[in-house]
């Protein structure tokens, strides 16, 4: 037996040893081939050595899905060249569905099918035909086997069997940066006009992105999307078979996409002065206060390190940053004396720690602001103007004698007299 696909569309039928050939058959359906020379042994007729034409042809057969006729759907006939039409031949069907889902006139050798048929849940059916001699029930020909294919209609639309789905994408990625790719099935025939051809487009998300018609990849389509604007998108893909066309079918899915922060923002202090209160008796290595320069950017672009410029007023001063809040915590490195300096000046900058070098010229990545530090008078005790005094009496002197003296000074602003 000899198959051969001629056309998607249809189903062929090959009868080894003997042929079975339709009557009546449909354009579409039939798809006849050129009798062949072949040795056939039938004992008693002819001799295995003796040359003689084959008696069957092979013809394409096919059954539509979905059918829903009244009555049986026609497959197509079969019929013997031994068959002269006097009621002599008895045609029988067996294998896939025989009886259950196709039927055979044993006279006409007329074939139909006798239920709807799902493409989807099987595409063909393989049978066996037999040609039978009434009288004597003895075969005419060999039994052969042929197959009735399923034709497909576009039935299914197609699915996204992922959806939905999360994508991301660096902010600021140029026109065209891949984002993601969908795909969506069709369960319908691809060998079958365009029942399963899909085509992408985008219902919901533009101008932000597209998507490739035939590929499902989605890529960026505006340049300088900027995270700390919008960070968030969802679009809707709408996948449509019959190549797009009016009439075929479609499904949907949604895709979340984020971009993902990159480092295109500086730190900047939201003022330029800070004025800090400090009292005289902070202790060395305490905070005396804290400052913080805002970077909308993320995680560990929004990283900023706090550093004091070199220059008069900040040698007393030291500056750390607070990892959880990112601000500049000022700690104290010497004592501070309200009696000897009232106030300091210094600069403190502000850096990221980690550069991305496509920003680079947008300016410097770091600011500076100036620290103003006010030290504030504390009520001290009175000092002594020597830490030990030495003093000599004569004994038996009398009581009330004056034997020396001590002083002490109340250091603070308008001090009070000590007693």
């Amino acid at each position: 037996m000899l198959t051969r696909n001629c056309l998607s569309l249809l189903l062929w039928v090959l009868f080894d040893g003997g042929l079975l050939t339709p009557l009546h058959p449909q354009p579409q359906q039939t798809l006849d081939a050129e009798p062949r020379e072949n040795v056939v042994p039938v004992s008693g007729r002819r001799s295995s050595a003796q040359r003689v034409k084959r008696g069957w042809v092979w013809n394409q057969f096919f059954v539509l899905e979905e059918y829903m006729g009244s009555e049986p759907q026609y497959v197509g006939k079969l019929h013997s060249d031994l068959d002269k039409g006097v009621g002599t031949v008895k045609y029988t069907l067996s294998g896939d569905g025989a009886g259950t889902v196709f039927t055979i006139d044993e006279t006409t050798g007329d074939i139909h099918a006798i239920r709807s048929l799902d493409r989807e849940e099987k595409p063909f059916y393989t049978l066996r035909a037999q040609a039978v001699d009434v009288d004597t029930k003895k075969p005419l020909e060999p039994e052969s086997e042929f197959i009735i294919k399923v034709q497909d209609i576009n039935d299914n639309e197609p699915k996204f069997l992922d959806g939905p789905y999360v994508a991301s994408v660096p902010e600021m990625s140029p026109v065209g940066a891949y984002v993601l790719q969908v795909k969506a099935t069709d369960a319908d025939d691809p060998t079958y006009g365009n029942s399963a051809r899909v085509v992408y487009s985008i219902l919901q998300g533009q101008p932000y992105f597209s998507i490739d018609p035939k590929t499902g990849v989605i890529r960026t389509a505006l340049p300088n999307m900027d995270r700390e604007v919008k960070e968030q998108y969802q679009v809707l893909i709408q996948a449509k078979d019959m190549g797009g066309q009016l009439g075929g079918l479609a499904g949907t899915t949604t895709v979340n996409i984020t971009l993902t922060d990159v480092n295109d923002n500086p730190p900047r202090f939201p003022k330029s002065i800070f004025h800090l209160k400090v009292p005289e008796s902070s202790h060395v290595g305490s905070a005396i206060g804290r400052i913080r320069a805002v970077d909308p950017d993320f995680g560990k672009n929004a990283e900023i390190e706090y550093s004091i410029v070199p220059g008069d007023g900040g040698n007393l001063f030291d500056i750390t940053t607070d990892e959880n809040t990112q601000e500049g915590v000022i700690k104290l490195k010497k004592p501070l004396d309200f009696e000897t300096k009232k106030a300091y000046t210094f600069k403190v900058e502000a850096s990221n720690l980690h550069l991305d070098h496509r920003f680079q010229s947008v300016g410097p990545f770091k600011d500076t602001a100036t620290v103003k530090i006010n030290v504030l008078d504390m009520d001290e005790p009175p000092v002594f103007s020597k830490p030990m005094y030495t003093m000599e009496v004569y004994e038996d002197t009398p009581v009330g004698t004056i034997i020396g003296a001590v002083t002490a000074q109340d250091l603070d602003a308008g001090s009070s007299s000590v007693r």
